[in-house]
């Protein structure tokens, strides 16, 4: 391995690359010798300049995972733009609130809703590279998310950490039932992280609301995840396969 870029010749796809966590994740890929397939859903400028930052060293593709047909789109999109994938990052998510006030109607909406992008997306998508990976010699998939999954979340915002805890759990389930056919899989589980959905939350709460419970009094940045993230897909990290990697402050459980 070389180690000065050691995911040399490795092709990604990124899942919600155009936002922040997405795009710091892109970028490290292709610091340390990867070939990013750029997922983007609507933000088509920002996929085209987060390419331009990386030098051209990839691929841009659009799909809207949002539909229950957007995940096979894009799979089929991103091999044909690289080929080989070797990788899959699902990094796309969102996060919407809703209470037990609220209309039934908005109820079912935002728990679907976030179903279909945080996890049934992912779920897709791993379908088809494992099937990928299968007949291509193995390959990689990591899931981003939350210690919302591991610890549950606030009252408007139990569909998140519901989503969040099944992706944890498809993760560990694709590592026991595909590592011998050389597919591994590793979950990263962050707390709060300084992008828009943080900042959505500190305009509404306050800032001292979102580092209340971080004991080291501060978010994680996107290039902390990205710099694991790309850690995780070393060829040489094949015995992390099913772990949930936490990224949280000392947050876990308080």
């Amino acid at each position: 391995m070389n180690m000065d870029k050691p995911l040399d010749d490795m092709n990604v796809l990124v899942t919600g690359a155009s936002g922040g966590l997405g795009s710091a994740i892109v970028e490290r890929l292709a610091a340390e010798g990867a070939s990013p397939i750029i997922h983007f859903g609507w933000n088509k400028a920002s996929a085209h300049a987060l390419l331009e930052r990386i030098e051209g060293r990839g691929h841009v593709v659009q799909g809207d995972l949002s539909l229950p047909e957007g995940p096979e789109d894009l799979w089929r999109k991103a091999v044909a733009a690289a080929r080989r994938v070797h990788a899959v990052v699902n990094a796309a998510g969102i996060r919407t609130q809703v209470g037990l006030g609220d209309s039934l109607s908005a109820w079912h909406k935002a728990w679907r809703g976030e179903f279909q992008v945080n996890l049934f997306a992912a779920v897709d998508l791993s379908r088809r590279a494992i099937m990928h990976f299968k007949e291509n010699g193995g390959g990689r998939i990591v899931n981003i998310a939350s210690r919302a999954g591991q610890r549950g979340y606030s009252a408007d915002a139990m569909a998140y950490g519901a989503t969040k805890a099944a992706l944890i759990n498809l993760t560990k389930s694709i590592a026991r039932s595909f590592g011998p056919d050389g597919v591994t899989a590793v979950a990263i589980s962050p707390g709060w992280i300084r992008t828009d959905m943080a900042e959505d939350f500190i305009g509404k709460n306050g800032e001292a609301a979102a580092l209340a419970d971080i004991p080291i009094g501060a978010m994680a940045l996107p290039e902390e995840v990205a710099e694991l993230t790309a850690f995780v897909l070393r060829p040489s990290q094949r015995s992390l396969n099913g772990a949930t990697l936490d990224v949280n402050g000392g947050s876990y459980i308080r």
